[in-house]
């Protein structure tokens, strides 16, 4: 029987009738996946300089018992415990337990009168400017999460249920205070982001107030003004839907808590809103780097709201772009997303944005992320919402970076009712199960991504038929799959291959993905002169030119590619300490160095330029 995790699944609770929804792939238990190497590096660059080193614990819980100094500074000690207890379901590293629980007792001990865990006095709760709903909001997550995964105290979910009990009785139909008229924006969209914990606690406790509560969020539409979820199913672009606050962000949160909703009424109406949902942002909103928002269409939003992304990413008009909160949740739900449908194109985008976007928000020593993501020009800036503790800035994105990285094992392998799913190709040991049961443990061998060559050793706990998935990822047109060295066929890009055998121990699965870098030419948005510009990405790398190691780094070029498209580039050593990926990329005017835009340092002041403007 498979461990509960903070990603609930379909099957723990089916003989409980609460779930009407069956997830087509679940998470494997925790402390079932190892890795090693790339990514692996990354989470625990994270885990040890910022959720055990800098982050200021003592300090975000005090805004409980003092007050804050702006609106919605409550959010970070619930993002921190999000976070510390998806690593430690990772890691399990004893000291991250002991300092996360501290958190939370302490969080606990910060409750007012009314049970509610508010930096709100009771007298004048629910807020509703200050922020209050979403801080409580992320307390639930934050306590959550805590109960899931590290350890079921019922002191914590005593505490959580207080909280939610001081809710419901402050917020609701009248003469209750209407959750879309509470909250710091013109539509107050983001109170009704606490659809997902309550749909937690519905699927912790069975409790119907719970869902009866859910239910009333989603019929208010989630926004003040308009129904963005029937805004959705007509088909509204992102960029117009809950104007004038199209609060990417937010939105992608509340679509978080109506995937779980589903998994609870099993109403397909509302698939189909997460189905459009998904396609319009990765269609429509989507850039090079896997991450979304600019300030095009919604200036006033400093660049965090829809606006047409995909298209208006080279647009030289903007100014910001690519909140890493957005990445972050986009990923998240992507992995809702995959759980629900099994569409593996799902992975495509969560791939691409942490191998590109997320990466490239961290901070080389792993203190912190960006707030926001350029393309071209200074790639990383703190300046955004939050505030400083002794020099050190603490934003949304810092705390909601960590998470994206504490994310990537909860996808790496799933398991499917089949047997194990192979979603992202790092080094490490992952156990899951076969269709009848047995333990199966698969052994990754692999530099990927800085080489496309892949082997898979595989350890069921005893000899039988049963299907191993593997993703096929839509960017290698031609992948070559073998077992014990007989060539697979079928293997398409953008799909699952399911190789279905009497698997035995050390059999080995070999795959070669084609690594080779391609061009991307720009889209033509409001600006005409966007459309003047060309990209280059290597396998899911996007390439870029780095002013650290190229002074003309912004000089307009022409890309030399053949007539498919492919760039005959130049794998090189890489000049500057910390750079994954450097290469020699032909064009008109000679050979120029690109390298990887997770590696471009600019936390100094430089500058990168991922989108060439063309030279004429």
């Amino acid at each position: 029987m498979l461990a509960l995790s903070l990603l609930v699944t379909a099957a723990a609770f089916a003989q409980d009738g609460l779930y009407k929804v069956n997830d087509v792939l679940e998470p494997l238990p925790g402390g079932k996946a190892k890795m090693e190497g790339y990514l692996e590096d990354y989470i625990m660059l994270s885990q040890e300089n910022w959720a055990k080193g800098v982050m200021p614990y003592d300090k975000v819980v005090e805004f409980f018992r003092t007050g804050r100094t702006q609106f919605a500074l409550g959010e970070m000690p619930g993002k921190s415990l999000r976070t510390n207890s998806m690593l430690w379901r990772y890691t399990r590293d004893p000291k991250l337990r002991k300092l996360t629980k501290d958190v939370v007792y302490s969080l606990i001990a910060a409750a007012k009168s009314n049970g509610s865990i508010s930096c709100t006095p009771v007298e004048d709760q629910p807020g509703d400017k200050d922020g209050d709903i979403w801080e409580r909001k992320y307390v639930l997550l934050g306590l959550s999460q805590y109960y899931l995964e590290v350890e079921k105290d019922p002191v914590v979910l005593e505490a959580m249920e207080k909280e939610a009990r001081s809710v419901m009785d402050q917020v609701g139909p009248a003469p209750k205070k209407s959750v879309t008229e509470l909250g710091w924006s013109a539509t107050k969209i983001e109170s009704s982001s606490i659809l997902e914990p309550f749909m937690r606690l519905y699927f912790i406790t069975g409790k119907r107030e719970y869902l009866d509560f859910a239910s009333y969020i989603i019929t208010s539409g989630g926004n003040k003004g308009s129904d963005i979820f029937a805004l959705v199913q007509a088909g509204t672009p992102l960029r117009e839907v809950g104007e004038p606050y199209p609060k990417a962000y937010e939105m992608t949160s509340v679509f978080e808590g109506l995937a779980e909703y589903y998994r609870a009424t099993g109403d397909p109406k509302w698939l189909d809103i997460l189905t459009k949902f998904f396609n319009e942002v990765k269609e429509q909103e989507i850039t090079i780097i896997g991450n979304a928002g600019t300030d095009i269409y919604w200036p006033a939003l400093y660049g965090e709201g829809w606006g047409n992304t995909a298209v208006e990413q080279t647009n030289p008009d903007v100014k910001r772009m690519m909140e890493t909160c957005v990445g972050v949740t986009w990923m998240k739900f992507c992995s809702q997303y995959l759980r629900l449908t099994g569409d593996p194109s799902a992975v495509d985008y969560i791939e691409k944005y942490i191998y590109n976007g997320l990466l490239g928000a961290m901070r080389p020593d792993g203190k912190g992320f960006s707030y926001v993501n350029l393309l071209n020009g200074p790639k990383v800036t703190n300046h955004g919402w939050g505030t400083n503790f002794d020099g050190l800035p603490v934003t949304c994105c810092n705390l909601n970076g960590p998470t994206g990285l504490a994310y990537i094992p909860y996808v790496a392998v799933m398991q499917s009712k089949e047997g194990p799913v192979v979603n992202l190709y790092n080094k490490g040991v992952f156990r899951a199960h076969s269709g009848d049961g047995r333990y199966v443990s698969l052994g990754i061998d692999t530099d990927f991504p800085l080489s496309g060559d892949v082997k898979i050793a595989v350890f069921p706990s005893g000899e039988g038929q049963f299907t191993i998935k593997l993703r096929i990822p839509s960017w290698s047109s031609n992948t070559t799959v073998s077992v014990k060295g007989t060539p697979i066929s079928g293997v398409v890009p953008g799909t699952y291959l399911s190789i279905t055998r009497d698997w035995k121990a050390g059999d080995e699965i070999r795959i070669s993905f084609e690594m080779v870098a391609r061009l991307i030419e720009a889209r033509e948005g409001k600006n005409p002169a966007g459309k003047d510009f060309q990209a280059v990405q290597w396998g899911p790398i996007v390439l870029a030119r780095d002013e650290n190691i190229d002074p003309d780094y912004s000089a307009p070029t022409r890309i030399v590619a053949n007539p498919e498209g492919i760039v005959d580039v130049k794998r090189v050593a890489p000049e500057r300490g910390g750079t994954k990926f450097q290469f020699l990329v032909p064009t008109s005017e000679g050979p120029i160095k690109m390298v990887d835009y997770a590696s471009v340092d600019c936390w100094d002041g430089t500058n990168v330029q991922t989108w060439l403007p063309l030279l004429k």
